[in-house]
């Protein structure tokens, strides 16, 4: 039995793990940290990333857990709509899939159901990895593995192995934070607010409870201090009920962080018996809500090119993703870059061309996630 070694227990790692048990590998999931207790609050599952998550049978268990209802797109600080779309436009241009908002806890749980018992290995940190060989060092011991599958986040040690020459990842410009709130009686709307410089998200979840994130453009290497009382000073002129869901906020729910991204793509995903998935692969900004489903995509299209064993065709996972990702990475940046505009003239024309654009096209406008939304995973 082909034996893999996966370093990093988040969404990637978990669902390669899964993938591969499923085609008959024996899995060692390596994680540091001491519990599988997911860093983040809230979880965007577009229609790519569930059908490629329907390839392991989780799908339809993440569709149960939607609570998006009607119209959602994108709004001024002011609350105006500068483009509006409900869940039966977009689903009807993917194959019925709207698309999941979740808590990130909730896909953790369901992806760890799947997985014999043992395959994570907890509070054990990988020291080093040969390409070459497969060999996996880790605190306390070493294994030799036929795959190894570097899902160690952006700042990926594994990857800096693989290719130590390769720019570190920069900063994108915006500080991020993210929270889950109560929302009773909020509407179940899906949207997203842009100001100058400044974004506010509005994501509804099950049980009364909305996930929110912001983006600011500020300096890296902020923080500190009570940071729902700053998001609450940053947006108290935002629209409702984006002042009323902060009101509810507090500082343990509120997580910030600066946002990396890798802006020159990797020469490859792979080498020797590596490869590398998600964040550590090409972390991107979160503009188009695909860093999950990007390493939901890589790790069900790993585990079709590996097959029950095939660890040489490493170079057409390679081939299968590094385009796409990169051009998903470009692209996001690009977003990233709009949303940062704080000129109020640049500011005032950006939104009007969106709302324009929106008018006058709308079916363009529906249609210009499509070739993100539209991937389905490789046959069997």
């Amino acid at each position: 039995m082909a034996h893999a070694a996966i370093i990093g227990a988040g969404i990637g790692g978990l669902t390669a793990a899964v993938a591969l048990q499923r085609r008959g590998w024996q899995v060692t999931v390596f994680e540091r940290a001491a519990s599988l207790e997911p860093v983040g609050s809230g979880l965007a599952v577009a229609a790519n990333a569930l059908r490629a998550l329907d390839t392991i049978g989780a799908g339809d268990e993440i569709r149960g857990l939607s609570a998006i209802q009607g119209a959602g797109g994108l709004r001024r600080s002011d609350g105006r709509w500068l483009a509006k779309t409900s869940t039966e436009a977009v689903s009807a241009r993917n194959g019925g899939d709207f698309g999941v908002l979740l808590r990130r806890a909730d896909l953790v749980t369901a992806l760890s159901a799947r997985l014999t018992s043992g395959t994570v290995r907890l509070n054990t940190e990988v020291t080093g990895v040969d390409a070459d060989s497969g060999l996996v060092t880790f605190a306390g011991g070493r294994t030799e593995a036929d795959l190894v599958v570097g899902a160690d986040g952006i700042h990926s040690p594994v990857r800096s192995t693989l290719f130590p020459a390769h720019p570190a990842p920069s900063y994108s410009g915006v500080t991020a934070w993210r929270l889950l709130v109560p929302a009773p009686g909020i509407p179940g709307q899906a949207y997203e607010s842009w100001g100058r410089g400044k974004v506010f998200g509005v994501m509804p979840l099950a049980g009364d409870t909305a996930y929110c994130y912001a983006t600011d453009t500020v300096p890296a290497g902020g923080g500190g201090g009570d940071q729902s009382a700053e998001l609450r000073r940053l947006f108290a002129e935002w629209h409702s009920p984006i002042p009323e869901l902060l009101a509810a906020a507090t500082p343990e729910r509120v997580l910030r962080n600066d946002v990396h991204h890798l802006a020159t793509p990797l020469p490859a995903m792979h080498r020797g018996r590596v490869a590398l998935l998600g964040d550590a692969a090409h972390a991107m900004p979160p503009n188009l809500g695909q860093g999950a489903c990007q390493a939901i995509e890589d790790a069900v299209v790993l585990a079709h090119v590996v097959g029950d064993g095939e660890t040489g065709r490493l170079a057409d996972y390679t081939a299968a993703r590094l385009e796409r990702t990169s051009r998903i990475v470009a692209r996001s940046a690009a977003v990233c870059r709009v949303t940062r505009l704080r000129n109020p003239l640049a500011v005032r024309l950006r939104d009007t061309m969106t709302a324009l654009s929106w008018r006058i096209a709308p079916s363009r406008a529906n249609g210009a996630m499509d070739e993100v939304l539209g991937w389905t995973p490789p046959s069997a």
